[in-house]
């Protein structure tokens, strides 16, 4: 970088442009991930309706923690992680499962890393970053390295 030579002309205009380019560069060639929200489901179930609830699961990438019977009644309590991108309309669909015989009950659990490559073209994180920048009005394509490096 060649600042120059006057000092009253070197400012944060003429700092700062390549200074967000190196850190653009640097974070892209760092290989980054994404983390995702899961929330822990508990789910109250009867024995009779407990496929349900595991196929429910299986569909919006739930991870089954545990089961739990509880001695005494016909009851099972489920527990499980599940994106928080996976929820909505998730108790419909568990309800519809189970023919209404399921009660989750959701809560934010941890973040947790999403598998795949984001510059990766098919991969699940390629998918959701897609999303988000369609959603946020952003070009669809990922910036490559490429854009920021500059050879002298």
């Amino acid at each position: 970088m060649v600042l120059h030579a006057d000092a009253i002309h070197r400012g944060a205009g003429q700092i700062m442009p390549p200074t967000k380019r190196c850190m653009a560069a640097c974070q892209i060639k760092s290989g980054p991930t994404l983390l995702e929200p899961m929330y822990v489901c508990d789910i109250t179930v009867p024995n009779s309706a407990v496929a349900g609830v595991y196929s429910t699961l299986n569909q919006r990438r739930g991870v089954i923690e545990g089961k739990e019977d509880r001695p005494g009644t016909p009851l099972t309590k489920v527990k499980a992680f599940l994106p928080v991108l996976e929820s909505f309309g998730f108790a419909q669909l568990l309800r519809q499962n189970t023919s209404g015989q399921a009660f989750p009950q959701m809560i934010f659990s941890h973040w947790q890393v999403l598998g795949g490559d984001p510059f990766e073209e098919g991969s699940m994180s390629a998918n959701i970053a897609k999303e988000v920048r369609t959603r946020k009005g952003l070009k669809d394509e990922l910036p490559k390295f490429s854009d920021y490096y500059d050879k002298l």
